[in-house]
């Protein structure tokens, strides 16, 4: 579909760091984008969802809303549960009766993290975190819905403006602390927001539908990108890599979990630009850069 004068509600919207940069995407292509937070429609009230859909008349329905406090996850089991497993087949049942399409965002945190090459989407999700759990038990409910329109995209490591995430983190601490410890055996796919969502229109105007992975070209540790985060930005602070086990999270993270993007390239004939490069214009476009002296 091309977005120019279509109605499009974006859960998440308002808020929430994709749905910021999808909102400000669908505009720039000419569609109306309806951003939504919590506060504006509770997607686990299927008659608020109902009454809100009713009135916008939406073209095309995205959910970027989600839960993704991971180690409070598995403390908060049923609000994990609530907003990523049951949810988004929810949702994607009032796209069919609209006959619209519908997007949805998943994670790299599906999977177990036990390989050495980049995911695919035929891969089978396997996590160890309620979060991961979570987010494979919405894909599994969309999948046995079975909505023929229905657009399930598997992001990873998002950073980007408009909401706190680990790239802002870092900087923020660095302006503080002469040194950081980042872990480095975790590696993964860095995804600036604003180009997952102009790379999200790209599938839809392909008419794409199904699970597709996407994320910036590349991969690197937490501690590669903090560290090349500081260095852009001009911080005067030593990262230091440290393992895993030196920095022990309620949550068990995937050790590796790079996501192939061979599905996306080949339905677009576009190559997302590698995450230095996006990390660089996040940094130039958000940050001051640090003083002389």
């Amino acid at each position: 579909m091309k977005p120019a004068g279509k109605t499009v509600v974006i859960f998440g919207g308002r808020t929430g760091l994709l749905g910021q940069a999808l909102t400000s995407a669908f505009n720039k292509a000419g569609a109306l984008p309806v951003p939504l937070s919590s506060d504006d429609c509770d997607i686990l009230d299927p008659l608020m969802v109902e009454e809100t859909l009713d009135r916008e008349k939406p073209d095309l329905i995205v959910n970027a809303a989600a839960y993704t406090q991971v180690d409070l996850a598995e403390d908060e089991q049923d609000k994990a549960f609530a907003l990523n497993a049951t949810a988004p087949p929810l949702l994607a049942a009032l796209a069919a009766r609209r006959s619209v399409p519908f997007v949805h965002y998943s994670t790299d945190f599906v999977f177990r993290g036990n390989k050495s090459v980049p995911y695919t989407e035929e891969d089978v999700p396997a996590s160890f975190s309620t979060y991961g759990i979570s987010k494979a038990d919405g894909e599994r409910g969309l999948l046995r819905l079975g909505y023929a329109k229905t657009l399930i995209i598997r992001i990873s490591w998002l950073f980007g403006p408009g909401r706190t995430n680990f790239v802002r983190k870092i900087l923020d601490l660095a302006d503080s602390r002469d040194t950081l410890t980042v872990v480095d055996d975790q590696i993964g796919s860095p995804s600036y927001a604003p180009d997952i969502a102009a790379n999200t229109l790209l599938l839809l105007k392909k008419n794409a539908t199904g699970i597709y992975h996407l994320a910036n070209s590349g991969e690197t540790s937490w501690y590669g990108l903090a560290s090349l985060a500081v260095s852009m930005a001009g911080k005067r602070c030593d990262v230091t890599p440290v393992p895993t086990s030196a920095y022990p999270t309620k949550a068990v993270r995937p050790a590796y979990s790079v996501l192939d993007l061979g599905k996306f390239i080949k339905a677009t004939g576009v190559t997302p630009r590698r995450w230095e490069e996006a990390l660089d214009e996040y940094i130039r476009m958000n940050f001051e850069p640090a003083a002389d002296g």
